[in-house]
């Protein structure tokens, strides 16, 4: 279970937010945390320590007026640690290389790939060949409804027909080099995990998977890597001392550190 970092930008600023409350809509979000420092502050800070695969996401549609400034932190984040993370937020075909080129070693994608609520398999299969299947997160975040998890789009805002199941994770994963997927309800509320999300993702484990959402403290941890069954990588954001929280960010290295350390001894 490897520690993945976080840099979320919302309106030029890092935050930690309520994922859930994200409105397009006047730019609107519960806010958690807000940092006094900017986005490659905290790419230096990840990349000292060595972590790789961790993502920033940019909360603010194309269209928002605070979009350029949200994208100018971005890749700056980008620009202070080239080739250690990777990038999501209105990500399309046209402009994936962009943020590529500026330093990101993947691209993070969700709502592009999908049209009127279904996947749109001849869009995925132009990205891929654009960008390549080894540079391309698919981003499956989901949220519960009717007792079904669905794939949300438009950061987490709208609802698509397609269920997180296994037989969706089979159609996808050869398209992609891993997943990554929030538990939207619970994202930001460090109020605990969604088990019958990390269960799922465990029991499939065919490709690399990040579960980010409701990390409040270390058993959540624990129950996370066992119902992961140690093949989930994780994702801590609001929780974590570095953004206001009570989790301390060192801790939740060493838990990462010895869990995988004592993977390779077997």
């Amino acid at each position: 279970m490897r520690f993945r970092p976080c840099i979320d930008i919302h309106n030029g600023k890092v935050k930690q937010i309520v994922g859930g409350s994200l409105r397009d809509q006047g730019d609107w979000a519960e806010e958690n945390f807000v940092s006094s420092q900017d986005a490659a502050f905290y790419a230096r800070l990840y990349q000292e320590q060595g972590l790789t695969g961790g993502h920033i996401i940019l909360l603010n549609p194309p269209a928002s007026e605070h979009y350029g400034e949200t994208k100018r932190q971005a890749k700056a984040a980008l620009a202070a640690y080239p080739g250690g993370m990777q990038i999501g937020g209105g990500i399309t075909q046209e402009n994936a290389e962009e943020f590529l080129d500026a330093g990101a070693s993947h691209v993070i994608v969700t709502s592009y790939v999908f049209r009127d609520g279904k996947i749109d398999y001849e869009r995925l299969e132009r990205l891929v060949r654009a960008v390549g299947k080894e540079r391309l997160v698919l981003d499956l975040s989901c949220r519960r409804k009717d007792g079904v998890y669905y794939i949300v789009t438009d950061r987490w805002q709208k609802f698509t027909q397609v269920p997180l199941d296994h037989q969706v994770l089979d159609a996808l994963h050869g398209f992609c080099d891993e997943f990554l997927i929030h538990a939207a309800d619970v994202e930001g509320k460090a109020s605990g995990i969604e088990a019958p999300v990390a269960a799922l993702l465990g029991d499939w484990g065919k490709c690399p998977v990040t579960y980010a959402g409701g990390i409040g403290c270390r058993e959540d941890l624990l129950l996370l890597r066992e119902l992961g069954k140690g093949r989930l990588d994780v994702t801590v954001g609001s929780a974590l001392d570095i953004f206001g929280g009570k989790l301390a960010y060192r801790e939740v290295l060493e838990i990462c550190q010895c869990y995988c350390e004592q993977i390779e001894r077997q």
